[in-house]
């Protein structure tokens, strides 16, 4: 798939033109290969180490060299590269060598100039917008890079390596692509003629090191306070929906939620694409399956979440409710399986509620909206709202417990907010967390497992200034 002797054409868009040197050539930026740094080269420099990189892909055997040990291909592209040098007036440098022969391996092992953004264990998202743009998030901030691809054709070369990995295509027919990565990162991509500018691709990583409560208190994520109660209602088995928009922090909060759950229980995760990270034992994952290029074999979350009550699940975690699905985690949630947690796009926990009360709908049985809501208050004990704040740091917005139904109204009561107050200098959101001054309901139910909180948790007061 990937050089040029041995790659299938793949029809490609119409991108707009590269500009500037980084753009040109071999498609790769002025980076070490950390994603970090830089190798100084003059333009001459520049434009040998194209030369030399497009001239060692042509004289390889790629289907040959991916077969090769790593160390064996490193040694015969190093060979090669001299006698290339050899024939060039500009000589490159020891640290220019050993970087033009990184991206020569990145091509033929790897996904080309974006593999060494994978290396970067800062990068959270990796951003393609068509070969000439490649953007990343780190520490909350995008930001874009000197990377390229050589043209549309090269970066649907590496989109289709993608598919071929997890046994799936993408080319004309089927334009789209959703995928993960060995390591566990999620990709989409869609090519011409859906994506009228050329090939676009998306990278949500994960972090290697999984987030602790540690980790989010000590980012400002949230208060010691809330993290007590969180894990108190994790204890204690309530049924949690944590409720936020795309790139707010949701997936690893339930990561982390998981934590408290005990050894001994029976969790049963379902998703569409692998994102959790539960660091236990006794859990079985479970990931729905599209259908194949007839139509045919899908597999939703829906059939896998009614398969998982045949599972004798303790709790069950769906990764993101999107659909009718919502109807049968309402009815799991409230048939034995207490402590069972998901997630669902929304910008508060009221437009959460209107979601699932939407997507229930969407299961054909025309329930009245009232009945919808009534399920609802009796499934759901916690909702957590959380967001991505200007700057981009991540914040516990709310924690709401639901105390059930007044009439046709469903009725929840805040226990601990954030309030932002303004932004500092560097663009990022200020503020506070604070305590509501509200005693929960649930409090008596902790109290009976034997969990003690401090007795002035929910007095209303400021918890602290949220600096970072």
């Amino acid at each position: 798939m990937f050089g040029s002797r041995h790659t299938t054409p793949a029809t490609t868009g119409n991108s707009p033109s590269p500009s500037g040197p980084a753009a040109a050539g071999n498609g790769y930026g002025n980076h070490d290969g950390n994603g970090v740094g830089a190798v100084t080269t003059t333009p001459g420099q520049d434009a040998v180490k194209r030369q030399v990189h497009t001239r060692l892909l042509e004289t390889l055997d790629l289907v040959q060299a991916r077969r090769m040990p790593r160390e064996q291909l490193q040694a015969e592209c190093s060979r090669r590269v001299d006698q290339l040098l050899g024939e060039q007036k500009t000589p490159l440098s020891a640290p220019e060598k050993a970087k033009l022969l990184r991206e020569v391996l990145d091509e033929i092992f790897g996904l080309g100039p974006i593999e060494e953004l994978l290396r970067d264990p800062r990068v959270t998202d990796i951003l393609v917008n068509g070969p000439y743009l490649i953007y990343v998030e780190r520490g909350g901030r995008l930001e874009e890079t000197e990377l390229r691809f050589r043209d549309d054709e090269h970066m649907i070369q590496v989109i289709q390596r993608i598919a071929a990995r997890v046994g799936r295509r993408i080319d004309e027919s089927s334009p789209m692509l959703d995928a993960r990565l060995a390591d566990g990162s999620r990709v989409n991509a869609i090519i011409p003629p859906l994506s009228l500018d050329g090939p676009s691709m998306s990278i949500r990583r994960f972090g290697t090191i999984p987030f602790d409560i540690s980790r989010l208190i000590g980012v400002g994520a949230l208060t010691e306070e809330m993290s007590m109660f969180l894990e108190a209602c994790v204890r204690c088995r309530m049924n949690i929906l944590i409720s936020g928009g795309t790139g707010s922090g949701k997936t690893t909060l339930l990561n982390v939620l998981s934590r408290w759950i005990p050894a001994g229980e029976r969790v049963v995760t379902i998703e569409d694409a692998a994102e959790l990270q539960l660091q236990r034992k006794h859990v079985v994952r479970l990931e729905t399956r599209p259908p194949n290029i007839e139509g045919k074999g899908e597999v939703t979350q829906r059939d896998l979440l009614r398969n998982s009550l045949r599972m004798r699940p303790d709790r069950i975690i769906i990764g993101e409710v999107r659909g009718a699905e919502a109807l049968d985690m309402l009815q799991a949630m409230n048939t034995g399986h207490d402590g069972s947690m998901t997630t669902v796009h929304a910008n508060s926990t009221r437009d959460a509620v209107r979601r699932i009360e939407n997507m229930v709908s969407m299961a054909g049985l025309n329930f009245p909206v009232q009945a919808i809501r009534q399920q609802m208050a009796a499934a759901i004990n916690l909702m957590v709202q959380v967001a991505r704040l200007t700057g981009g740091r991540r914040k516990l917005l709310s924690i709401s417990e639901v105390t059930g139904m007044e009439g046709d109204t469903f009725c929840m009561q805040e226990i601990f907010r954030f309030r932002q107050t303004g932004i500092d200098g560097e663009g990022n959101a200020t503020g506070h967390f604070e305590a509501c001054g509200i005693r929960p309901q649930c409090l008596e139910r902790i109290l009976a497992e034997g969990i003690r909180l401090p007795p002035d948790m929910f007095r209303h007061r400021v918890l602290e200034t949220a600096r970072r």
